[in-house]
């Protein structure tokens, strides 16, 4: 039985602990993966605002460093807004000369200047470079309209106006803001780092005619201050071209220069002024004379550059004035001298290091925004459901049949007869419905056979108790003599009652499993031989010939460890019963041998009865079971002979069974275990001793 149930062991894939399992890693694999997935987004999320907090905030310290130094000719005093910007970012903040010799630092308490070494170690690399002639336009991208020289537009150095030239350039923009706002332009004035004020239009769709003329009736050319410094500028410019051979240029105040057409120094950058307007003229003639003045100017203009073509034309090359490549050397000249013209006005180039503070170490990365709470409790609240969906079906699907097992046992233990339960698929809980079901087959078959044992029960002493009673009845009545054949007559029916009792006690016995056996070591042939001989008398008046049968050259059996008297009733119920159902003339053969494995021996009862149907061979070992069914004293006893048989084998270790063929006879046969000492004395020797004693103790009989 445990190898058939080991072979029929369910795979895991059709298991139920397989499903558990199935199910349990699809809720642990969604859950890791939507954790996982959460993690990433709002980390990756939060690192992204991170960085751009931290970007933004290096970049307001680049910007504000990089004005200082523009507008400061050395570092001296630039703790202050250390401090300010180290206090507002919660960052520490350490300048230092290009060799890295320290010029401040936010964490250090003494004087910056005093050239203390901080407590901690700076960054191994530097966040930037704080020049203000070569700037960064990746921290402040608003600055890569200074054009390729890179210089900070707040550097001014020598065109830094004076407050006298700022009043009146403050003035003469305001009244050309006036002039425009009189005529519907909308202007502000704005002001340059350097202090030079300018108009800017508020929207690019205005009147060119009216803007020119707002602008150039109240423009104001080049202050002394500003005149000086382009004048220098100028030379410093004019000196690398002339190391490259090139002519110089004239430079405006905006940096421009003039591209060969104005190499007489007329045009100065600015619009040409325009003729101021007398009183007493009309509208149509201001008009009228501002576009000849227009004209005039774009005609020289022509002329001029018409002169300079043929020039050009003449030598057989384009004039440098028209090279591009000439430009590009004039724009890398103003680039180096304006570097050089600055460079004694602002500050020099330091390394900038931005660092965490202890305090902001301290302090979480991030903190969760609403949008990211949000996406949690979402996802959390998705993987909760899926977990208590799959629960639920997984659970519903493996309750629903143990519910049905439930109903059927608790039907069951209320006496009701329960209809088998469904069996669903091959796992645990199907092959579970079908042990409950062979159960409750197996159950209402021993209600049935106790049911019927009770019948039959009362039946066998119901006949003895009637006869008993009966003749008792009649000898009170005077009707029967109590003579020696009427107390014969109780004797037998009392007799017939005690063996009923007495198999009935047997069998409680048993299947109680308090069945007292007194082992000793026996020959089964020998005993086999005193049953013969209890029932030679039986047998004659039957008509039956009863035989042991021993073929010559078999070897006596071996010990066996049994009780005698035990062993003694269950073969005389074999024999009583093939002798009885043995007709006249038939033949009832006794044999033993041991099995050709050697660790059983076989005692075998075989007749030439009538044989027991093929139908009733599985019932002939049942409680009260008998071929025929009206249970006539003649034809049968009472049922539990068989039924003793086996248990008193199965008492000893061994069991019972039959082979019968119907109208041919039956074998009856008795497997009793060998003693393990006796095994070994089953040899050629041990068999030539035993023919000798089994010889000598055959029985009166035995063909």
């Amino acid at each position: 039985m445990r190898r058939r149930d080991e072979r029929a062991r369910l795979p895991l894939r059709k298991s139920l602990l397989g499903r558990l399992l199935t199910v349990s890693a699809l809720v642990a694999f969604c859950s890791v993966a939507a954790t996982a997935w959460l993690a990433v987004q709002t980390t990756s999320g939060a690192i992204r605002q991170e960085q751009g907090q931290n970007l933004s905030t290096d970049a307001e310290i680049y910007n504000t460093l990089l004005g200082y130094a523009a507008t400061h000719p050395g570092w001296e005093g630039v703790d202050g807004t250390v401090r300010e910007l180290a206090g507002r970012s919660q960052r520490r903040i350490v300048l230092t000369t290009q060799d890295k010799r320290p010029l401040f630092d936010s964490s250090d308490d003494s004087n910056g200047t005093s050239g203390a070494s901080p407590a901690d170690p700076l960054p191994p690399q530097a966040s930037a470079v704080v020049d203000p002639l070569s700037i960064d336009t990746v921290l402040v991208p608003v600055t890569a309209s200074t054009g390729a020289d890179r210089v900070d537009p707040r550097a001014v150095g020598p065109f830094l106006l004076p407050a006298k030239e700022r009043t009146v350039l403050r003035r003469a923009s305001t009244e050309s803001a006036e002039c425009l706002g009189a005529a519907g332009i909308a202007a502000d004035i704005v002001e340059s780092p350097s202090g030079r004020s300018r108009v800017q239009f508020v929207s690019s769709e205005t009147d060119r005619s009216m803007e020119m003329k707002c602008l150039t009736s109240y423009a104001a050319g080049p202050t002394p201050t500003e005149k000086k410094a382009l004048h220098a500028l100028n030379q410093l410019t004019d000196a690398c071209l002339k190391r490259q051979g090139r002519t110089g240029v004239k430079l405006n105040l905006d940096m421009s220069w003039d591209r060969g057409y104005g190499s007489e120094g007329t045009d100065t950058g600015l619009p040409a002024a325009l003729p101021t307007t007398g009183a007493g003229l009309t509208k149509e003639q201001e008009d009228a004379q501002q576009r000849a003045a227009e004209q005039k100017a774009v005609e020289e203009k022509a002329a001029l550059a018409r002169a300079t073509k043929e020039k050009a034309a003449g030598d057989g090359r384009l004039s440098p004035a028209h090279s591009s490549k000439h430009d590009r050397a004039i724009a890398a000249c103003v680039g180096s001298a304006r570097r050089e013209q600055l460079t004694s006005y602002v500050a020099a180039p330091a390394l900038l290091f931005i660092d965490s503070t202890d305090a902001a170490a301290g302090v979480p990365g991030f903190d969760l925004s609403p949008a990211n709470t949000a996406r949690i409790a979402g996802v959390t609240a998705l993987v909760l459901a899926l977990t208590v969906g799959a629960s639920v079906i997984a659970g519903a699907r493996l309750v629903r049949p143990l519910h049905a097992l439930t109903g059927a046992a608790q039907r069951m233990r209320d006496g009701m007869d329960s209809a088998p339960v469904p069996v669903g698929s091959d796992n645990e809980i199907g092959r579970l419905a079908a042990a409950f079901n062979d159960m409750a087959a197996h159950r209402a078959r021993l209600e049935e056979q106790r049911k019927v044992m009770v019948s039959d029960v009362a039946h066998e002493l119901r006949t003895p108790l009637s006869n008993i009673r009966g003749w008792l009845e009649a000898a009170q009545d005077g009707l029967a003599e109590p003579d020696p054949a009427f107390v014969s007559s109780l004797h037998e029916e009392a007799v017939q009652l005690q063996h009923i009792v007495n198999d009935l006690q047997d069998l409680g016995a048993a299947d109680a499993g308090a069945l007292r056996l007194h082992l000793e070591p026996v020959r089964v042939d020998d005993l086999l031989g005193q049953v013969a001989a209890a029932h030679q008398g039986l047998a004659e008046t039957a008509g039956v010939t009863l035989a042991v049968s021993a073929p010559p050259g078999t070897p006596r059996p071996p010990l066996l460890d049994a009780d005698p008297v035990r062993l003694r009733q269950a073969m005389s119920n074999l024999v009583s019963n093939a002798v009885r159902h043995t007709p006249s003339g038939g033949r009832v053969a006794l044999r033993t041998y041991v099995t050709d494995s050697g660790d059983k021996v076989a005692v075998e009862v075989a007749d030439t009865g009538s044989g027991i149907p093929a139908d009733d061979v599985p019932h002939v070992f049942d409680r009260f079971w008998r071929a025929e069914k009206s249970r006539n004293r003649s034809t049968g006893g009472s049922g539990l002979g068989l039924a003793i048989v086996l248990k008193l084998a199965e008492a000893h270790g061994g069991t019972a069974s039959v082979v019968s063929t119907e109208g041919l006879g039956s074998v009856f046969t008795l497997w009793l275990p060998v003693t393990r000492d006796e095994t070994a004395s089953t040899g050629p020797e041990a068999a030539e001793k035993d023919r000798g004693v089994q010889g000598a103790g055959e029985t009166p009989g035995q063909p």
